[in-house]
């Protein structure tokens, strides 16, 4: 009885989570405000989750708005995409690339005044995914609970701050890619679901990260550059993604989250801050050298997360490829490389103790 008892409250607060997610994003939606979707549900989700409302995201919600997110994108992938892609291929790599410096300068200054150890440091400040960089660190002895604090409030910054500068800013662009469907066929849309889930499933067999996301996005991707006619999303789905993962961030927040470590928050905050300056200052320069738009070249290099920067691109009438090809290769880079990155600076720390994984772990 208690545990029914358990499991209808946690219902009850999951309901009352998506309700009030719901009334946030219509209300920003009504106020014009960018990412309406997205960060309405986020803010009104981590300010009642601060505040003590014992809220809960819906279980398996932002697996189903990656999926939603990653269907959509992988329809902007057409060969005259792919392309207009592969000539930009040098200023993708060096976006991508930029992350590992500017991840490493943030490490550095996480460590010196968050009061962490090198490993909590350097995987708190590399911008790679969330769930990836705990994993990682768990192996090389960082503290996952801070680090996940760390990318928890990098993420919802970003997706906060640079939406609105592009918005106030006057930087929303006129789109320079369509998706190849541009209208709901409901005739088609099975192919579309059976695509999309087939991608989910085959990247979990291979335990590639973000499967959710990525598997969509590469087969829909790989049957739109193909040519086959295919659906576009309806526009509510799509919505409905940005309400689940903007409820599943805003879900991380809780009433203990600013006073756990409020030193090392506050100096992520401020290596936030500076990433996405360096960002800046590094695309206004790669700008003057190639013929793409600045506010797509700042999301493409920014510092968020891949879902959340995509979607963006999309709702802003940006560059939708460019930007979710530079976040695909920044997370893979970062996954791959973050081990031996790691062990490199823990030495350069001087700390050779930790710079090697536990036992049983694969180099």
């Amino acid at each position: 009885m208690t545990t029914s008892n358990s499991r209808l409250r946690q219902g009850a607060w999951v309901a009352a989570a998506l309700a009030i997610a719901t009334l946030a994003g219509w209300a920003a939606a009504a106020a014009r405000l960018p990412l309406p979707w997205m960060l309405g549900p986020l803010f009104s989700i981590a300010i009642l989750r601060i505040a003590g409302l014992p809220l809960r995201a819906l279980p398996g919600g932002r697996q189903a708005g990656q999926w939603a997110i990653g269907t959509a994108l992988g329809l902007y992938f057409t060969p005259a995409v792919l392309g207009e892609l592969g000539r930009h291929t040098p200023a993708i790599l060096l976006m991508a690339g930029s992350a590992v410096v500017f991840g490493i300068v943030a490490a550095r200054l996480l460590e010196r005044w968050g009061q962490v150890t090198p490993a909590t440091a350097f995987f708190g400040g590399l911008p790679g995914g969330a769930s990836e960089m705990v994993v990682l660190a768990d192996r090389h002895g960082g503290q996952v609970d801070r680090i996940a604090a760390a990318h928890a409030l990098r993420v919802m910054l970003v997706v906060s701050v640079i939406p609105f500068v592009l918005h106030h800013g006057g930087r929303e662009g006129h789109e320079q890619f369509r998706a190849l469907a541009g209208s709901v066929d409901w005739m088609r849309f099975p192919l579309l679901l059976a695509a999309s889930l087939a991608g989910v499933v085959l990247f979990a067999r291979l335990r590639i990260a973000n499967a959710w996301v990525l598997g969509p996005l590469l087969c829909v991707g790989a049957l739109t550059a193909a040519n086959l006619p295919l659906t576009s999303l309806p526009g509510w789905l799509v919505n409905g993604g940005q309400l689940l993962i903007g409820t599943a961030l805003g879900n991380r927040f809780s009433p203990s989250f600013f006073r756990a470590a409020p030193r090392f928050l506050g100096v992520s905050m401020l290596t936030t801050a500076l990433t996405l300056l360096l960002c800046a200052l590094f695309v206004a320069a790669l700008g003057r050298l190639i013929p793409i738009p600045l506010p797509s070249l700042l999301l493409a290099a920014s510092p968020g997360g891949m879902a959340e920067m995509s979607i963006t691109a999309r709702e802003m009438h940006l560059s939708v490829p460019l930007v979710t090809a530079t976040h695909v290769l920044r997370v893979a880079l970062l996954t791959v490389c973050a081990p031996l990155l790691c062990r490199h600076y823990l030495a350069w720390r001087g700390d050779p103790r930790i710079s090697k994984p536990k036992q049983g772990d694969k180099p």
